[in-house]
């Protein structure tokens, strides 16, 4: 009997829709004429998954007693007695109860794919074996239902159900996956986004290796020997023309053919310059890569293949798409046979490299950008040669055109000969051309003819004028070529400091984002700036007799330097470019060439410009913290004027009431009046309150006392003033310790909880924490505590979100609201000063959500206290079956 074929509907998380996909299949296959029955399936109480039930045929399933309950399982002896052409089995990881034939519920797959059963399952990505301690990683949460990935390999297909995380998330805020009790806790624990989305990536990942794994098998079933690369990294040279977007393209079409990959463009500028070069056409080629999902790089270099070749191989590139020469084909030939092109060179350079030469609508049409340099050894070389060959074919084309052998004739073709050469070769060729060809003349026109002696002194003067003609010519040729190149490198130098400027102009830190730039252009491992550091008292002051010598810090670095390099402040260093004398640019990895200091001295002036623009944006926000302070000053005494008089008059009139001589109060009126009393104080009291606090952080005077704190600490305290009933808290039994200052904390939850509770009168507030261990919650990249704040009130624009932790802002000062807007202020600013963070989020389905981050306590473990939240041990069966998958694995949800 023909073994059946298994079909596995894979998801990144429950409530992906596995389970539906999995009854729409069966439901398409019944249409087909097929015989399915659903063996099990778990609606987990979703309505449109039990609707898609009806109309298929159920094996009711086997009830099994386990510790005084009953559970469903599959009947699988019923099943097999059946025996139809497909089953569906939901939850392929469920481990079965104890007593079940088989431990497993793949097992009791595997006997129905033995009788030739076809099988659809489902299955989360957090079920494999071989993913649980990531995944307990990402989400703290301890996967005990998994089952062994080979055993999923098997499968003959494997169907991703894929929703984003934010998808998810809404249908969980919109009731769809748990109960509206559990929606709260389950989004702020397993269904963070961070989570769903680390969950998606392994999804996909693992899914990507499977479909590897079937192209190794078509290969070796196929007897394919030849390497395919999963990956590939393709370098794609610009040579500053519009032909760049078709090579761009072109190997953005490369690298859509693997798997995985990078592109990289990459534009070698020499430091003459290129004569043609497009700024204009560069910038779209460079928006066009990161468009594509590649990334734009600037490299220095007199020798284009060379530098395209280095960097190539720096980026560990395994192809290279370079463009078709754009002269015209004589040209082409021409510099074939003098060396070669810069894409022959590649191609003959590049190793173990592929190369692409890929052609394009000007290859072979137009004229390829002319470098603009000085003569050159080549020039020169062939200078030389002219120098020595033109004279003598002139002279014997002389004798056969010119028998008459006039000496003015003689002289200017000679002349015409020599100021070609210095054209070619420049000074020392054309003076050896002009000596040569005076001698050639002296000896075959001049009398007495035969001989190098001069007999009339006007033939010597003419000698002597037709040699400086020639050096006069050349002197000049040399010193055009000269300046065209001077010019040239200073418009090379322009050109790559603006693209620089414009690559960083939208970095966040500019001086970072120049010095990564600069290990790209120079072509070095290392990038550095020191900064001359003040000497210490009792200390002489550098250079001066037995002091120290001075001492540099580091203020930015890229790239790779070792920590001897940055404690000598790069005295050591290669290349060292003082910016002025408390400030040096200093670059590791090789000696540049003399070339290159003009673009280095530049490229310190840029990076001068860009330390200063910092100091003035420092001292300009310095500015914005003093005129911010000055008008918190004036908003306090707007609010001593008003909001604090409030209270006050209540007191007072209560007070006056009482003390009044002739009035007669019952008890219950004389109680009325106290309690007026004492709610005007607290209110005064929590006024003044937060006018100190504020004025403390305004200061930053705030210092907290860090110390492991637990929430569950100053939680009771803080919603102390909290009316009963209208706060529930739901924190897991094991949230670690964070370093916090008790005082504080309770401030910033006890500000959080009362700005809730008085804007969203209609809602309970419900706080919810991350749970233990090292949760994917991150705090500047280290581990973090959190809690979340939640409530289903009105919520607040998202456009109001920053300017809702400004002092003296309220949500809306039409309302009838109390107090003077300085909850939430004083919250993040006691936050901010214990190294967490206070954010706000909209809830799905409406409302706020606060969220407090704390670093997580690097200090011992507190012993067990009564404050903390008792931990109530489940069986794994019952935490399957019960709890969500904030506290065990969680069943299968679909």
């Amino acid at each position: 009997m023909a073994r059946g074929t298994l079909r596995i509907f894979l998801g990144a998380a429950p409530g992906v829709g596995k389970t539906y996909e999995m009854l729409e299949e069966a439901h398409r296959l019944g249409k087909r004429g097929e015989d399915v029955v659903v063996a099990l399936a778990m609606d987990h109480g979703r309505s449109e998954t039990r609707a898609l039930l009806e109309g298929l045929e159920i094996i009711p399933p086997k009830r099994m007693p386990y510790r005084g309950t009953e559970f469903e399982e599959m009947d699988l002896d019923a099943v097999l007695a059946r025996a139809p052409g497909t089953a569906v089995v939901d939850e392929y990881a469920h481990s079965n109860i104890p007593g079940s034939r088989n431990p497993k519920r793949w097992q009791d797959v595997d006997e129905l794919l033995n009788a030739g059963i076809d099988v659809l399952s489902t299955v989360n990505i957090q079920h494999l074996a071989s993913l649980g301690d990531v995944v307990s990683a990402i989400t703290d949460v301890h996967q005990a239902e998994t089952v062994p990935d080979d055993v999923v390999r098997r499968a003959d297909q494997i169907h991703l159900v894929d929703i984003s995380p934010e998808l998810l998330r809404q249908r969980l805020g919109d009731g769809k996956i748990y109960a509206p009790e559990k929606i709260d806790a389950a989004l702020s624990n397993y269904f963070r986004l961070g989570n769903l989305t680390a969950l998606r990536e392994l999804a996909l990942l693992w899914l990507a290796d499977r479909v590897d794994e079937g192209l190794a098998k078509y290969r070796a079933e196929q007897g394919i020997e030849e390497s395919w690369p999963a990956r590939e990294r393709i370098v794609v040279g610009l040579t500053g023309g519009p032909e760049g977007e078709v090579l761009i393209r072109r190997g953005a079409r490369i690298l859509n053919r693997v798997s995985g990959g990078d592109l990289l463009a990459v534009h070698v500028r020499a430091s003459d310059g290129v004569a043609d070069e497009s700024p204009q056409a560069l910038e779209a080629q460079r928006h066009l890569v990161q468009d594509l999902g590649g990334s734009y790089h600037i490299v220095a270099g007199e020798d284009p293949a060379g530098a395209l070749l280095d960097f190539a191989r720096s980026v560990n590139a395994t192809q290279i798409v370079v463009g078709i020469s754009r002269r015209k084909k004589i040209s082409a030939l021409l510099g074939n046979l003098l060396g070669g092109g810069v894409g022959t060179r590649v191609v003959r350079d590049s190793g173990d490299i592929d190369v692409h030469m890929v052609s394009h609508p000007l290859g072979g049409h137009g004229t390829r950008p002319s470098r603009q340099r000085d003569l050159g050894r080549v020039r020169v070389t062939v200078g030389f040669i002219l120098a020595v060959l033109l004279p003598a074919v002139l002279q014997a084309l002389l004798l056969v055109l010119n028998p008459e052998r006039n000496v003015a004739t003689v002289m200017l073709v000679q002349l015409s000969g020599s100021i070609g050469v210095a054209l070619v070769g420049g000074l020392w060729p054309a003076i050896l051309a002009a000596l040569w060809s005076s001698l050639l003349v002296n000896y075959f026109s001049t009398p007495p003819v035969g001989t190098l002696t001069i007999s009339d002194p006007q033939n010597l003067l003419a000698l002597l004028v037709f040699v400086g003609v020639s050096a006069a010519v050349a002197v000049v040729v040399d010193l055009s070529a000269r300046r065209s190149k001077d010019a040239a490198r200073a418009r090379a130098e322009a050109t790559t400091l603006s693209d620089l400027a414009r690559s960083a102009s939208g970095a966040d830190d500019m001086v970072r984002a120049l010095l990564e730039q600069a290990l790209g252009v120079f072509q070095v491992r290392g990038a550095a700036v020191f900064s001359l550091a003040e000497a210490p008292g009792g200390r002489g002051a550098p250079g001066t007799a037995g002091a120290p010598g001075p001492e540099w810090r580091l203020t930015a670095a890229a790239g790779e330097l070792s920590a001897g390099e940055t404690e000598r402040g790069g005295a050591d260093g290669e290349n060292i470019e003082e910016i002025d004398p408390s400030t040096r640019l200093v670059l590791f990895g090789r000696i540049l060439p003399a070339s290159d200091r003009r673009l280095l001295g530049a490229f310190g002036v840029h990076l001068e410009a860009q330390l200063e623009r910092q100091q003035l944006v420092a001292s300009r926000r310095q500015m914005l913290r003093l005129a911010e302070s000055n008008t918190i000053r004036t908003s306090i005494l707007r609010a001593v004027s008003h909001d604090l008089r409030t209270p006050l008059a209540g007191i007072k009139l209560a007070v006056g009431a009482l003390r009044h001589d002739g009035a007669r109060y019952t008890q219950a009126e004389q109680q009325e009046l106290l309690a007026t009393i004492e709610e005007c104080s607290d209110r005064l009291d929590a006024l003044v309150g937060n006018l100190l606090d504020m004025s403390r952080i305004s200061a930053e005077a705030a210092h907290p006392l860090l110390r492991p704190v637990r929430w569950y600490e100053v939680i009771p305290d803080a919603l102390r003033a909290v009316p009963e009933g209208r706060v529930r808290v739901e924190l897991p039994a094991n949230m670690p310790e964070v370093d916090a200052d008790p005082g504080m904390l309770e401030r910033v939850i006890a500000n959080v909880v009362e700005n809730a509770v008085k804007y969203a009168p209609d809602s309970d507030i419900v706080l919810v924490g991350a749970g233990g261990g090292l949760s994917a919650v991150t705090l500047a990249g280290h581990p973090a505590g959190e809690l979340r704040i939640i409530d289903h009130g009105r919520g607040i624009p998202a456009e109001r979100v920053v300017e809702m932790f400004r002092p003296f802002q309220r949500l809306d000062d039409a309302a009838q609201t109390t107090g003077i807007g300085l909850g939430l202020a004083v919250a993040k600013g006691f936050t901010d000063a214990m190294g967490g963070s206070l954010t706000a989020e909209a809830t799905p389905g409406g409302g706020l959500t606060m969220v407090i981050r704390l670093p997580l306590s690097t200090g011992a473990p507190f012993e067990a206290r009564h404050q903390q939240a008792p931990l109530e041990p489940q069986s794994a069966i019952d935490r399957q079956r019960h709890t969500l998958p904030l506290t065990a694995s969680g069943s299968d949800a679909g």
